[in-house]
């Protein structure tokens, strides 16, 4: 049975490979600020998939140090994505005007949000998990 768990790792994986993408295919304007994009991206998608591996690996064993593990994960993941997800904008502004390039950084803008909203709902879900397991 899958749960919400891997579902939204799936979900949140396939989200965050398109920032990814959508970043790397553009045109680096200020390469700090599309650099920390880049960096929170491939690696908020690379934890994530090894958390989903071990998940479905049932390496974790149902013990309670896996819940913390996922939660402060979540926690980090959510922060560093919202970081990203804000600075991503000011990339997009500094493109206006420019037709194609300008439309795939509002598109990475727009799944930035979303993964950062991803990121905190699991967040918020692990927290009340992690307090009903203690």
């Amino acid at each position: 049975m899958v749960s919400y768990r891997e579902t939204d790792s799936i979900l949140v994986m396939i989200i965050g490979g398109l920032v990814w993408i959508l970043v790397a295919s553009a045109r680096v304007v200020v390469p700090l600020l599309q650099g920390w994009v880049m960096f929170v991206s491939v690696a908020c998608f690379t934890f994530t998939l090894i958390l989903l591996f071990l998940y479905c690996s049932g390496a974790h064993g149902g013990k309670c140090v896996w819940i913390i593990v996922d939660t402060v994960y979540h926690c980090i993941a959510a922060l560093f994505y919202l970081s990203a997800a804000v600075l991503q904008p000011y990339a997009t502004i500094l493109l206006l005007g420019l037709g194609r390039i300008y439309q795939i950084n509002v598109a990475a803008t727009v799944f930035a949000f979303v993964a950062t909203a991803l990121y905190v709902i699991h967040a918020i879900l692990s927290l009340i998990r992690w307090k009903r397991s203690t």
